[in-house]
C-alpha cells in the first residue's frame, strides 16, 4: 500500500513538473512577442510576471520527479505542431498551450497543494485576458502600421488578385460585394479570411457584422445607412475593429464618438463605386488632417494619375479598390503605391504595369 502511495505521489510530482514547465515555456514565447514585436513594456511585464509566479511552486521535489527518458509523451507529434502559418498562430498555440497546461496544475495542484491549486486557476483566468488583450493590441497595431487599404470589388479571380497584392505588402483588405447571395458570401469571406491571416493581414468584412463573427474577422466596416458604430460595437466586443464611412465632419465627429476605431474620408473624387454621391473633394482630407484623431485612410477614385495630390492634401493612408482590382499586376502596383505613399509622394508609375482603370 505505501509503495502504491509513492507511485502516486510520484506521478503526481511529475504532471505538476510537465505542466509546470510547458505553461512557462508557452508565457515565454508569449512574452516575447509582446516585447520585440508590440514593444509594449506592460503585457511583457504581466508575461513576466506570470512566469515567476508559476516559478514560485517549482519546487525542487517536483523536479528531481522528472524523467524524461522514459516519458511515452516525448516520442508524440502532431503534424500541424511542425509548422505555423503566422504569428498570429504561434500566439494562439502558445495561448493554448498555457491556458490547458494550467488547467491540469489547477486540478492536480488541489491534491498537492490547495494553494496552488487556486493560485493557477487566478493565473489562468487572468491568461484569458491577457489573451483578449494582445489580440487587440495586435490588431490595432497593424492598423496603425497600415497605409494602404484594399476594399475587394466582384472580379471572376478575386482570390488571385487579394493574394497577389498580399504578396506586395498590403496587410488590410476589406471584402465588399453587395451582389452576392449570403451563402457564397460567407463562403467568399472565409477563404478571403484565411487568406488574409496566412500572410498576417487584417480582413475586414463590409457591412456585415454577422459575417464577421462567422469566420472570425478582424472587424467590420460600416456606412452611414448600416447599423450604429455603437451597436455594432456591442455585438463584436473590444477585440475587434469597426469602421465607418464618413463624408464630412459631421460624419466624422458622430463616429469618433461613437468609438470608431478608424474612418474612411471621401469619396475624394467621383467614383463609380458610389454612384450618385457628389464627391468630399480634397477640402475634407484637409479637414480630416488637422482634426481627426484616428486613423483615416482617404477613399474614392483614388489610382496612381491623383495620388500625389491625395498625399499632397494632407493623407497618409488611402483606400484602394480599382486600382488594384483591375490592374494587370496587382502585387507590383500594390509595391508602387506602398512605395509612394512612405516616401509621402506619388511618382509615375512604372510602364510595364500597363494600364491601370480609374
Amino acid at each position: 500500500m505505501h509503495s502504491q502511495y509513492q507511485l502516486g505521489w510520484l506521478a503526481l510530482c511529475r504532471i505538476l513538473d510537465a505542466n509546470l514547465d510547458r505553461a512557462r515555456e508557452g508565457l515565454r514565447v508569449i512574452e516575447e512577442w509582446c516585447r520585440f514585436g508590440l514593444n509594449n513594456p506592460s503585457l511583457t511585464e504581466q508575461c513576466k510576471q506570470f512566469r515567476h509566479q508559476l516559478g514560485q511552486w517549482h519546487h525542487s521535489e517536483l523536479r528531481f520527479a522528472r524523467d524524461t527518458s522514459n516519458d511515452p509523451g516525448t516520442a508524440l507529434s502532431h503534424p500541424l505542431e511542425k509548422q505555423r502559418a503566422n504569428i498570429q498562430s504561434v500566439l494562439q498555440s502558445n495561448f493554448s498551450r498555457v491556458e490547458e497546461a494550467l488547467r491540469v496544475l489547477e486540478e492536480y495542484g488541489k491534491l498537492y497543494n490547495p494553494a496552488m491549486g487556486e493560485a493557477c486557476k487566478q493565473i489562468r483566468y487572468q491568461v484569458y485576458i491577457l489573451e483578449s488583450t494582445l489580440l487587440t493590441q495586435q490588431r490595432h497595431q497593424t492598423l496603425l502600421q497600415s497605409r494602404l487599404y484594399l476594399v475587394t470589388a466582384p472580379v471572376e479571380n478575386l482570390f488571385a488578385v487579394v493574394e497577389a497584392a498580399l504578396k506586395g505588402g498590403l496587410t488590410l483588405v476589406q471584402h465588399r460585394d453587395k451582389e452576392l447571395d449570403d451563402g457564397v458570401r460567407l463562403s467568399t469571406a472565409q477563404k478571403l479570411c484565411q487568406l488574409c491571416h496566412q500572410y498576417d493581414a487584417l480582413f475586414i468584412v463590409n457591412d456585415r457584422i454577422d459575417i464577421a463573427l462567422a469566420v472570425n474577422a478582424d472587424g467590420v466596416h460600416l456606412g452611414q445607412q448600416d447599423l450604429p458604430v455603437t451597436l455594432a460595437r456591442q455585438l463584436l466586443g473590444q477585440q475587434r475593429l469597426v469602421g465607418c464611412s464618413t463624408t464630412n465632419a459631421t460624419e466624422m465627429q458622430r463616429a469618433i464618438t461613437a468609438g470608431a476605431d478608424y474612418i474612411g474620408v471621401g469619396p475624394v473624387y467621383e467614383t463609380p463605386t458610389k454612384a450618385g454621391k457628389a464627391a468630399a473633394g480634397l477640402e475634407y482630407i484637409h479637414y480630416a488632417a488637422e482634426h481627426s484623431p484616428l486613423p483615416w485612410f482617404a477613399i474614392g477614385g483614388i489610382d496612381t494619375s491623383n495620388l500625389g495630390e491625395v498625399l499632397a492634401a494632407g493623407s497618409e493612408r488611402v483606400a484602394i479598390v480599382r486600382a488594384i482590382m483591375q490592374a494587370e499586376d496587382p502585387r507590383l502596383v500594390t509595391q508602387h503605391f506602398l512605395a509612394q505613399l512612405k516616401a509621402g509622394q506619388a511618382e509615375p508609375i512604372l510602364k510595364k504595369i500597363g494600364k491601370v482603370y480609374v
